[in-house]
C-alpha cells in the first residue's frame, strides 16, 4: 500500500479534537451566558461545571492513548507495514475513539464507555504487534 491511506484516520482523529474542542468552547459559552460560572473563572478553571467538564476530560483523553496511534501510524508508514491490515486497525481504533467521545460528553455511562475504550486499547495493541511483526519479517 505505502500511499497515504494510513494518514487518513490520523486526520479523522485530528477532525475529532478539533470538535471537542469547538464543543468545549459551546458549553462553557452557554454556562458563562446562564450564570452558572463567570468567564475568568476558566482561568484557573478550579470549578467548572459537570457540563463542560465532561468535554474538557474527554478532550485531555485524545492526548493520552492516541499518542501512541499517532507513533505508530508514522512507524508504520516509514517501515512500508501500512497495509489494508494496518489501515483496517487504524480506522477501526478511530471508529472507536470517536464512539467513546460521542459516550463521554453525553452519557458518560462507564458500563459503555470502558468496554469501547478496552477495545480500542486492544486494537491499537494489535497495531503495535503487527509493526512488530512486520519488522521481524522483513
Amino acid at each position: 500500500m505505502t500511499g497515504y491511506q494510513i494518514f487518513w484516520p490520523l486526520l479523522a482523529h485530528a477532525a475529532l479534537v478539533y470538535g471537542l474542542y469547538a464543543l468545549l468552547g459551546l458549553r462553557r459559552a452557554k454556562m458563562v451566558r446562564a450564570g452558572n460560572i463567570d468567564k475568568s473563572d476558566y482561568r484557573e478553571n478550579r470549578d467548572e461545571p459537570a457540563e463542560s467538564l465532561v468535554v474538557k476530560n474527554c478532550l485531555a483523553n485524545q492526548f493520552e492513548l492516541p499518542v501512541l496511534f499517532y507513533a505508530c501510524c508514522i512507524l508504520l508508514y516509514t517501515t512500508e507495514a501500512d497495509n489494508i491490515v494496518a489501515v483496517g486497525l487504524a480506522w477501526t481504533f478511530v471508529a472507536l475513539r470517536y464512539a467513546h467521545a460521542a459516550i463521554h460528553v453525553s452519557s458518560n455511562d462507564l458500563r459503555y464507555r470502558s468496554p469501547i475504550f478496552a477495545a480500542g486499547y486492544l486494537v491499537l495493541g494489535a497495531m503495535w504487534v503487527w509493526l512488530a511483526l512486520w519488522m521481524a519479517v522483513s
